[in-house]
């Protein structure tokens, strides 16, 4: 699986996700193949790209829950897209919190970990796909940490407003493949607006701004690598953060290419005075980073693949090494000590799908 940019996409490349209307409508399945009029209404949609198979890539497995997510956040987003169009419309609120309370049920509904899936993002709905996607997030850490139903309520909401602001920028710069200082210094103009437009709006409930503006300045401190500001963060700002920053490294954007999981994570975890512990520890509970027949590159340089998770250390599964197609147990730290899970294989290529069947054998000791 590779992602394409839109002026790129061929005829005859085959999806690998499937593309939906604003009302849910499946329209093009994965595995349908390109064709002229197909590619048209890529580029009249404004997707920046799609996620394609390659040449003999079978396609790779999709459960019916991953569909049912895929198709709640479509309809989902284009209900915020209109209410957020509103907000700053009109400086009131409609539907925004029956809309969190969307997620929060959704969220409820999820097996975890759950198979955490980036979706396709133009410079138009950018802003809006991200907020989704970290609603969807901060809903699932705050009911996995336990926190108060209207703390995560107010999590959620804060995570779909708080990026609000970045819809009154041109969709000519939100495209730009390089920002200058002053398209930086416009983007964080209006990101700040937001904050006024959610004060208006969430007059009754303080705490929506205050989370949204905490989880702001401390990611815009970390990024720049600015001091940190020694007031304490609330329990829904630090939630958000960590939603907020993952969603941003492993989206594809104009400005960069996507990390994967894995290192997103390690990023998260090697910065504890940054990134709360106790909520990237909920993130590890909640998104399926190595599941089971996961490829990935070891710290030796080896090749392997994920047999068994590790809840108590993610990094350190058991694993089936191609090079000697020999099993061993990374947990097993006297002797595998200082061997891990470095990152996923870089080449997302499915052409070698091992069944359940397969991997159990494995892990019984059985040859295939």
């Amino acid at each position: 699986m590779k992602f394409v940019k839109t002026d790129d996409v061929k005829d005859g490349m085959r999806l690998a996700k499937p593309i939906y209307n604003k009302k849910g409508v499946l329209l093009y399945e994965r595995d349908s193949k390109l064709t002229g009029q197909s590619m048209a209404s890529i580029r009249n949609f404004g997707l920046m790209g799609v996620y394609v198979l390659e040449p003999a890539e079978p396609l790779p497995p999709m459960s019916p829950e991953d569909e049912a997510i895929e198709k709640f956040l479509t309809v989902s987003e284009f209900r915020l897209m209109y209410e957020l169009s509103e907000m700053i419309r009109t400086g009131k609120i409609s539907k925004l919190r029956t809309i969190a309370d969307s997620y929060l049920s959704e969220s409820g509904r999820m097996s975890l970990p759950m198979k955490f899936i980036q979706n396709l993002r133009g410079a138009e709905d950018y802003v809006v796909k991200h907020s989704s996607n970290v609603a969807l997030l901060c809903a699932l850490l705050s009911r996995e940490m336990g926190l108060f139903l209207e703390e995560q309520r107010d999590v959620v909401l804060a995570a779909l407003v708080h990026d609000v602001g970045k819809l009154n920028i041109p969709a000519k710069l939100m495209a730009k493949e390089e920002l200058d200082a002053e398209d930086i210094a416009e983007m964080k103009r209006q990101e700040l607006y937001g904050a006024d437009i959610i004060e208006s709006c969430f007059t009754s409930t303080p705490s929506i701004k205050r989370t949204m503006l905490q989880a702001y300045k401390h990611i815009d401190a970390f990024e720049n690598k600015k001091e940190k500001d020694s007031a304490k963060m609330v329990k829904t700002a630090k939630v958000l953060v960590v939603a907020d920053m993952f969603d941003k490294l492993t989206a594809m954007s104009i400005q960069k290419e996507p990390i994967s999981f894995i290192s997103a994570l390690k990023i998260l975890m090697s910065n504890p005075d940054w990134f709360d512990p106790d909520v990237v520890k909920a993130l590890e509970r909640c998104v399926n980073f190595l599941g089971e027949g996961t490829s990935v590159e070891l710290s030796n340089g080896e090749k392997a693949l994920v047999l068994t998770t590790n809840p108590s250390n993610l990094l350190k599964p058991m694993v089936l090494v191609f090079s000697s197609n020999t099993i061993i147990d990374l947990a097993r730290s006297s002797v595998y000590q200082g061997l891990e899970v470095v990152d996923t294989m870089k080449t997302l290529d499915s052409r070698y799908i091992m069944d359940k069947e397969a991997i159990d054998k494995l892990k019984n000791g059985a040859s295939l």
